[in-house]
């Protein structure tokens, strides 16, 4: 597996495959422009190209090479061999012809992959290829989660993850004091300030609640006006660690330190995911996304509650299983709705999942990687439309609603 720096991204929002990836992408293919370029092209295929408006990725393509003109060519029906969040860039003279090309793929978590199948950054610095390598590893040299980490990671890891900390929590603090609607056609009103301040009033187990749906808001609502935030794994799934994390932190005056090694764990899972499954809503859904996020959160909440080993992996498999077969159906293309909402909910649930699992000995039938595997095959069974392609789902209900022609719930159905 590789760094966790190469899951832990900041960045801008409002999505790392479509607006990160694609930016990034550009920025290289800007740099090695022939001399003679005058124009460029960028062809955008599958799910890249069906939501890439409302994803900016027009925006985060096109900026990088101003003033040259850019030629946007969005086609959302051809599916690129790799990846469907595909892109082909093309470096044009004055007559038209090509004079560089470069195929590249936008995989999720704002990382990229190349036609030859080669992923940028640098290679697997984990010995391992699953979390039973890694379980069984931490119980021979009797190690937690966050010391494998550490004993595998670069000089300046804590330095790196306290600098990734201080990113989360400006969004949060951010996204609480911000009012007002989001960017978009859909007009979304931000509801992180207004849900914190409820919270103030009230006590129990309704206040611990209002508070991280309250700090998930917070954090998912910066991302999709395009904060800053930390792809954890993604940004369309942004909200869910910062908002556990922030919640214990505040809830048992946990120093940085603590959460630090938190974040490690949990990007111990995140990498585990994306090394045998995807994180990608484009390839496998919502439950790559939210799903892994509510994974990463669980874990990390259970270390910080003091749980073994087993009961740290116990927590990260419910969160992910209990996500199985969500489906990435963004309405319009923009990571607001149902994206938003999913971030509070996993947050609240990611804590449930560490409390069931603290009651326990750590012992279940159902393995992490059996989840992640499960995971991917039920991703790769997905129709398209259920592939963050705005086609399937509440994306297609909803259209259909706003145009007056609301679906039949007995279309299809026998006498």
């Amino acid at each position: 597996m590789k760094s966790l720096k190469e899951l832990y991204r900041p960045g801008i929002g409002p999505s790392s495959s479509h607006t990160m990836g694609p930016r990034r992408a550009a920025e290289v293919f800007r740099a090695d422009l022939p001399a003679a370029t005058s124009g460029v092209r960028i062809s955008l295929h599958g799910s890249l190209a069906a939501t890439g408006r409302g994803h900016l990725t027009d925006v985060a393509v096109g900026e990088p090479f101003v003033p040259r003109p850019v030629q946007l060519i969005w086609l959302p029906e051809k599916v690129l061999p790799r990846h469907t969040n595909g892109m082909l860039f093309e470096a044009l003279d004055e007559d038209g012809k090509v004079l560089l090309s470069r195929c590249v793929y936008s995989v999720g978590g704002g990382a990229l992959l190349d036609e030859a199948g080669n992923t940028d950054g640098g290679g697997d610095i984990y010995p391992f290829a699953c979390m039973k390598d890694v379980l069984e590893h931490c119980e021979r040299e009797r190690l937690g989660f966050w010391e494998v980490a550490q004993r595998c990671e670069q000089e300046g890891f804590d330095e790196f993850l306290g600098g990734i900390w201080s990113v989360m929590t400006k969004a949060i603090r951010a996204g609480l004091d911000a009012e007002g609607r989001l960017p978009g056609s859909l007009k979304v009103p931000r509801k992180a300030s207004a849900y914190h301040a409820r919270a103030q009033s009230a006590a129990g187990y309704f206040g611990e609640t209002a508070l991280l749906f309250a700090y998930a808001l917070a954090v998912s609502e910066e991302n999709a006006s395009g904060g800053e935030v930390v792809t954890a794994p993604t940004c369309g799934a942004c909200g869910v660690l910062p908002a556990v994390l922030y919640f214990l932190q505040q809830q048992s005056s946990l120093p940085d330190e603590k959460i630090v090694r938190a974040l490690a764990t949990a990007g111990l899972v995140g990498n585990i995911v994306k090394r045998n499954a995807s994180i990608s809503g484009a390839e496998v859904g919502c439950q790559g996304e939210v799903g892994t996020a509510c994974a990463m959160a669980a874990a990390a909440a259970a270390q910080l509650l003091g749980g073994s080993v087993r009961q740290i992996e116990y927590a990260a498999e419910m969160g992910l299983e209990h996500h199985l077969g969500l489906t990435c159906d963004p309405i319009g293309g923009y990571v607001q709705i149902p994206c938003i909402e999913r971030n509070a909910i996993a947050a609240v649930r990611a804590v449930d999942c560490a409390t069931y699992a603290l009651l326990s000995d750590g012992q279940h039938l159902v393995s992490f990687d059996e989840v992640v595997h499960t995971m991917w095959e039920t991703g790769r069974d997905m129709k398209a439309g259920y592939r963050e392609t705005a086609q399937s789902g509440l994306a297609k209900v909803h259209r259909m609603t706003r145009l007056g022609k609301p679906p039949s719930p007995f279309a299809g159905m026998g006498s």
